[in-house]
């Protein structure tokens, strides 16, 4: 597998979200090495608290399939998910997760806290850090100037 190529592809997700001025974080899923969605963060646009990154790119995934399970994919996404996040691609039982930038405030994986997976029955591969300097590099560029005001 391509990690980094495909890392990319959820970096420039992440970049369209900072432009429309959400927390840039993007998203992308993949079939055979070829992506089938992708999705950027949209809460604030959306008015949707459950319009993360990844929930965007499953639906359009899960929509296009016609089945909420998506056993033969796997999601790159830029950071690190949150619980929410990381619940949902354990229902839709996605194959592997690949994230880059830990999230030391909301990270379900292993930042903030260690998902129970050893009680579910659906556990995907998890792969942390890969570009993960660009991915935190493009959350500090966004948070910096809001920070200085």
């Amino acid at each position: 597998m391509d990690d980094a190529r495909l890392m990319k592809a959820a970096l420039a997700e992440a970049a369209k979200a900072a432009a429309r001025g959400e927390v840039p974080v993007g998203a992308v899923l993949v079939r055979d090495g070829r992506i089938v969605a992708r999705g950027s963060n949209a809460p604030v646009g959306s008015a949707d608290p459950t319009a993360h990154a990844e929930i965007v790119a499953l639906r359009k995934a899960a929509r296009n399939a016609g089945n909420y399970r998506l056993p033969d994919c796997d999601l790159y996404v830029t950071v690190e998910p949150c619980a929410m996040c990381l619940g949902a691609i354990v229902q839709a039982r996605i194959r592997r997760l690949v994230f880059g930038a830990p999230d030391p405030k909301a990270g379900a994986v292993l930042s903030v806290m260690e998902f129970p997976f050893a009680r579910l029955n659906h556990r995907p591969e998890i792969v942390g850090g890969v570009l993960a300097g660009e991915s935190a590099a493009l959350l500090r560029g966004f948070f910096r100037p809001r920070r200085n005001k």
